[in-house]
């Protein structure tokens, strides 16, 4: 069956959103017509509920960012909580700028994302923009790259345990361990997988 033009512009369009979806950047309508170049708002609307039609998009109601590619048997999405330093310590963002598809393996626990910024890990691989794939956890093993919470402030680091004593340690030599008294640090979750998305520009 040939396409129309409508129909391939709509297949551009289901691929712009699923890669935003993927990175964790739904994308609003006026970013679409804006992606396009569409004349009108209504243009991109009418993509995007044709993509919900068809099934290849879901779509929660009140949302600006609220489209999502439909939940494949047992995948399911998280919440990208904000962005946490691989650096200095910053303070946490609890409300969600957008959801990661995450694999069957990976569903049991309670899993949240993270926005990497900083460079302390980056000898451990975790660069800055990095999606972070968070199982939530009080307690980690030492050697385990942990989300922590330092007083009111989180960041990403190696957890080692010494002598009862929690430390911090970056993986790069620019970076001083964090060494926080007793009682003032908080494993907020382990570190189960980073994502590394790229933007492509033609």
């Amino acid at each position: 069956m040939a396409y129309t033009r409508e129909g391939e512009t709509r297949g551009k369009v289901f691929q712009f959103v699923r890669e935003r979806i993927l990175a964790g950047r739904p994308p609003t309508v006026r970013e679409v017509q804006e992606a396009f170049g569409f004349h009108a708002v209504d243009t991109a609307y009418r993509h995007l509920e044709n993509l919900v039609a068809e099934g290849k998009l879901g779509r929660e109601a009140g949302k600006a960012r609220g489209y999502r590619l439909p939940e494949a048997r047992g995948i399911r999405y998280v919440p990208l909580l904000g962005r946490v330093q691989a650096g200095v310590l910053t303070t946490a963002v609890q409300e969600p700028e957008g959801y990661i598809p995450v694999s069957p393996q990976q569903t049991y626990g309670e899993l949240f994302a993270l926005r990497v910024e900083g460079l302390s890990m980056k000898d451990a691989g975790i660069l800055p923009g990095d999606i972070a794939i968070v199982r939530r956890q009080p307690r980690a093993d030492s050697g385990d790259i942990v989300v922590a919470l330092v007083g009111d402030e989180a960041t990403v680091k190696r957890l080692r345990l010494n002598r009862r004593r929690i430390e911090l340690h970056a993986e790069n030599p620019d970076f001083l361990p964090i060494i926080p008294p007793p009682g003032e640090v908080i494993i907020l979750g382990k570190v189960i997988e980073t994502r590394r998305y790229y933007e492509l520009v033609e």
